[in-house]
């Protein structure tokens, strides 16, 4: 019996874990002095690496703003046009370590949390680098629905030196 107690409490302590790890790709170092409620807000999505939930999205936002409990309700949204409906995600956010270093873990599925990993950010918050826990998650993120060219060619050098194939992006203002 004893046996079997400290099996299961060793699956349950791995799970627990796995639930709750976020990590940041090798090369990939999140922005330190972060200020979370310059980040708050309404951010427009300006280029992602495709994936399941986001596929065939369009006018995708991203809006963040504070819980009662301190962590970062996320509410994602985009627009679905073969189907013509909106979709709309809600999650929450929350810092990995310190709050004044952009590493957090996001979850829109109960206790399950992916790495949300803020690697370049303009001194004004307008433009935002983000990458997933690996590098099949990137997204270039800007308080206007456009970005300029040196900030986009700044963060493809940034990403590629991270080790993401930056020709994989999807570009929402060609869609």
């Amino acid at each position: 019996m004893k046996y079997y107690n400290l099996l299961l409490s060793l699956i349950i302590a791995i799970l627990l874990g796995a639930c709750s790890s976020s990590t940041i790709p090798k090369g990939a170092k999140a922005v330190e002095n972060f200020d979370k409620s310059k980040y708050l807000g309404t951010w427009y999505e300006v280029a992602r690496l495709d994936f399941y939930f986001e596929r065939n999205l369009i006018n995708t936002t991203a809006n963040y703003s504070l819980n009662e409990d301190g962590s970062i309700k996320v509410v994602n949204r985009g627009y679905e046009p073969y189907k013509k409906i909106w979709k709309e995600s809600v999650g929450k956010a929350k810092f990995v370590g310190k709050e004044n270093v952009g590493m957090l873990k996001v979850s829109f599925f109960g206790p399950f949390f992916g790495g949300y990993n803020v690697v370049a950010l303009d001194s004004n918050y307008q433009y935002a680098l983000v990458a997933g826990e690996k590098l099949s998650y990137l997204w270039i993120l800007s308080r206007k629905k456009t970005i300029p060219e040196h900030i986009k060619k700044e963060y493809i050098q940034i990403a590629e030196k991270i080790g993401y194939k930056t020709s994989d992006l999807i570009w929402l203002d060609k869609l």
